[in-house]
């Protein structure tokens, strides 16, 4: 579950709380009073301190979500004779890399392995 802040107009104090996404929009109750605080954004994300990689693979993750490719857009990119979207072809290898870390060497290096 993620840590969302919030902060109470109230009492004027600012606080975390970790709930299910689904709770996300809703408020609230403020520790020091008990009144219904709204979410805040208090803080910026710590895009720093994340691998370059990463971070280019959550921008791309991103565009995707909002704008998805349509299907015009997916055939005029591979055409009728694309060799990467054929059923039936072999499987690529999954390298996994010391820390555990996988990836498909020739294949998506913009896709977030699970």
């Amino acid at each position: 579950m993620p840590v969302y802040e919030y902060w109470c107009g109230g009492c004027g104090h600012d606080f975390t709380a970790l709930r299910r996404m689904a709770d996300a929009g809703l408020p609230h109750a403020c520790p020091a009073c008990g009144a219904d605080a709204p979410r805040a954004v208090l803080s910026a994300p710590a895009l720093s301190s994340m691998p370059a990689a990463a971070r280019k693979a959550h921008a791309t993750n991103e565009r995707a979500r909002h704008a998805p490719v349509s299907n015009a857009e997916y055939q005029a990119r591979h055409g009728p004779g694309c060799a990467c979207c054929k059923p039936g072809l072999p499987k690529r290898a999954t390298v996994t890399a010391p820390t555990g870390e996988k990836t498909f060497p020739t294949a998506r290096p913009w896709m977030i392995s699970h």
